[in-house]
């Protein structure tokens, strides 16, 4: 794999976490607390494996230029600025919220889930768009 390979990689991973808390949120409206304990688990180390590969491109590439105008550009920074915000936010939120299930804090845990699970949500499915509209647009 090579560096110019990342920004697709990335995409896969968020794709992946994407799918992995679509199905937590299935299981654990199931009750299938111990399927939904693993699939949030894959979810976390899914997001921390993007989270290195994404540093590690751009450690080594810095930014990228979206190259659109018009319309596109307004809505393309939209989508990224809200992206980062809520990305700088939903790392500590899953981080908390996995402490305190692991923990046994479930009451607290449950309270924190029901907002960290659509930031994080947000932050994998908007991942996707920035990629498409900067990468394969």
């Amino acid at each position: 794999m090579e560096l110019r390979d990342l920004p697709t990689l990335n995409a896969l991973l968020n794709t992946t976490a994407t799918v992995l808390l679509l199905t937590g949120y299935r299981l654990v409206r199931q009750r299938r607390f111990d399927a939904h304990k693993k699939v949030m688990l894959a979810a976390l180390a899914v997001s921390a494996a993007f989270l290195a590969s994404y540093l590690i491109y751009h450690f080594n590439v810095g930014s990228v230029k979206f190259q659109k105008t018009g319309a596109i550009r307004i809505v393309y920074f939209a989508v990224l600025i809200s992206h980062t915000i809520l990305a700088a936010a939903a790392a500590p939120m899953a981080l908390i919220t996995v402490y305190r299930a692991w923990t046994n804090q479930l009451a607290r845990h449950r309270a924190l889930a029901r907002i960290t699970f659509p930031v994080w949500l947000y932050v994998s499915v908007t991942g996707v768009v920035v990629y498409w509209m900067l990468y394969r647009m």
